[in-house]
């Protein structure tokens, strides 16, 4: 009798990749899921199916990733009518390991804030800036102003977000680079396996500035920008905030995993993934394959 041989690491993770392919694949051909994505995409959803299938055939960390957690990023940034091809830049489906497993987090880029802050046709002015020393000559702590200075030289110290609306108002925000460098260590555990391993795997380590400017403009919104559900644009921008980096539930409750206790290895890393991603070849075509129907799909 021919003994059977055990799969290797490598093998048996390749064997998940290949069914959480197929299940993502299989889930977004059903009819429950293809009408959502048609319902808040229209004529967008075919192009925007594919880019998935691409995505998650061309990172290999990402098919590792529970296919429930997937769908619910790509249709996170399907109801902000944002695009995930990572060369955009406006919003990202990126895996992360913790200690139950690999799942997909839902992060919004720089340019996807930018561009739901236009939607509500309310700002006349946004932007996020380095800045370097010398250029801010003082801060007032209680209106928040701003007195420019002139630069002195090429280090950075901090970062700057800034808005204007259409009716006057105006606000600033500022973060020392201390300030952003806590914030980040505080949550971001991603950034913190770096530390530790002294590896190069967030984006945090290899490109602090793109991670602060989107930092501190996010909390300039937060703070004093719109977003009421009253106000036009303003609930798309809410569900942004609030569902950056988080992994979406199939009832729609966000769960940071991010910011939980970091498992013995490090965490998949931002870089990497969106590295992989940028290989992957354009789409052929706006439809998705149609396949069987898999009963065992996510609610939305």
């Amino acid at each position: 009798m021919t003994q059977e041989r055990a799969l290797t690491p490598q093998q048996q993770k390749e064997m998940v990749r290949k069914g959480n392919v197929a299940t993502v694949e299989s889930w977004i051909s059903s009819s429950a899921i293809k009408a959502k994505f048609n319902e808040v995409l229209n004529k967008g959803a075919g192009a925007f199916v594919t880019s998935l299938l691409s995505l998650v055939k061309q990172t290999p960390a990402l098919a590792e990733c529970d296919p429930k957690t997937t769908i619910s990023a790509a249709m996170t940034a399907a109801t902000l009518k944002l695009p995930i091809n990572p060369n955009l830049g406006f919003a990202y489906i990126i895996p992360y390991k913790n200690k139950t497993g690999a799942e997909a987090t839902f992060q919004i880029g720089y340019k996807g804030i930018i561009q739901l802050a236009m939607r509500t046709g309310q700002y006349k002015t946004i932007n996020a800036s380095v800045v370097h020393e010398g250029e801010i000559a003082s801060v007032d702590f209680i209106t928040g102003e701003i007195v420019r200075g002139k630069r002195t030289s090429d280090t950075v110290i901090g970062y700057i977000s800034y808005f204007k609306l259409v009716n006057g108002f105006e606000k600033m925000l500022y973060m020392s680079r201390e300030e952003v460098e806590a914030h980040a260590a505080k949550y971001s555990q991603s950034y913190g396996a770096d530390k530790r391993y002294g590896n190069s795997r967030s984006l945090w380590t290899t490109n602090f500035d793109v991670m602060a400017l989107k930092t501190v403009l996010k909390q300039l919104i937060s703070k004093y920008g719109i977003m009421s559900i009253d106000m036009q644009g303003g609930d798309a921008m809410a569900k942004a905030i609030n569902s950056d980096q988080a992994v979406i539930r199939e009832d729609g409750t966000p769960d940071y995993i991010d910011n939980e206790p970091a498992p013995d290895a490090p965490p998949q890393d931002f870089d990497t993934a969106v590295a992989q991603q940028q290989e992957a070849p354009a789409p052929e075509t706006s439809e998705a394959p149609a396949l069987e129907f898999d009963a065992g799909e996510p609610n939305f």
